[in-house]
């Protein structure tokens, strides 16, 4: 399924974080949403996903879509099972009063992720690389066309981030639709082809040698550094 960003605007105590956003990356495509911290990278995603309304504008994605959250805003002290957290994925096929039913998939999702055997053990034992894992098998489980991943590789060692890259990798081979949140430019022009450089509002969208030209970083910085947090609210988004 596509994305298609229409207008979007979205804001905090009514003062844009995302601010008339509009692209559309096709079915299949793969795309790093990169800008400075606080350029909206995230509010974007959340509203993508529809866990964040929009003052203006509107979504377009057919089909499901699975959101892979920061891991620092996320309760890893809740005690629940790693087999238990992987087999939320299924939550869609249950709903709200089914029952979530492990006919297998739960240990070949962990099993993919390198979580083999991690079934029984407390989610709050995990290191970070291993929390991290175990979400991506939760996203498996999902099997959703279009995939949100926010900073996917954060605080990882080097070998969990290359794993957790060949499970993207794999995902775009499937054909499914997939926009994450990055930092590494190295990584961005290594492996995602379309780059949107966001600065709250949409920089640069396309391939992405043009779309992180040394001119759109700078641009990109000095809207960053000229923000004002006492400015005007947006009167469109009123």
């Amino acid at each position: 399924m596509s994305i298609a960003v229409r207008d979007l605007t979205v804001s905090h105590d009514r003062r844009p974080a995302v601010h008339h956003v509009s692209f559309t990356l096709p079915k299949g495509g793969l795309l790093a949403v990169v800008g400075p911290n606080g350029a909206g990278k995230s509010t974007l995603l959340r509203a993508i996903a529809g866990v964040q309304r929009a003052e203006h504008g509107h979504v377009e994605a057919g089909g499901r879509i699975a959101l892979l959250p920061q891991q620092a805003g996320m309760d890893r002290a809740f005690p629940l099972r790693c087999r238990d957290a992987v087999l939320l994925g299924l939550w869609a096929e249950g709903g709200a009063f089914g029952t979530l039913r492990d006919d297998g998939r739960v240990a070949d999702a962990m099993a993919a992720v390198g979580l083999r055997g991690f079934e029984s053990r407390p989610v709050a034992s995990l290191s970070t690389g291993q929390f991290q894992r175990l979400l991506f098998a939760r996203l498996l489980l999902q099997d959703a066309p279009v995939i949100l991943l926010d900073e996917p590789f954060n605080a990882l060692d080097a070998r969990t981030a290359a794993d957790l890259l060949g499970v993207i990798r794999r995902w775009h081979g499937e054909g499914r639709t997939i926009c994450a949140v990055l930092h590494d430019l190295d990584l961005v022009r290594d492996e995602f082809p379309h780059t949107l450089l966001l600065a709250r509002e949409a920089i640069a969208f396309g391939p992405t040698g043009e779309a992180l030209s040394a001119a759109n970083r700078l641009r990109a910085r000095s809207m960053a550094e000229g923000w004002d947090p006492h400015a005007e609210t947006c009167a469109r988004a009123a």
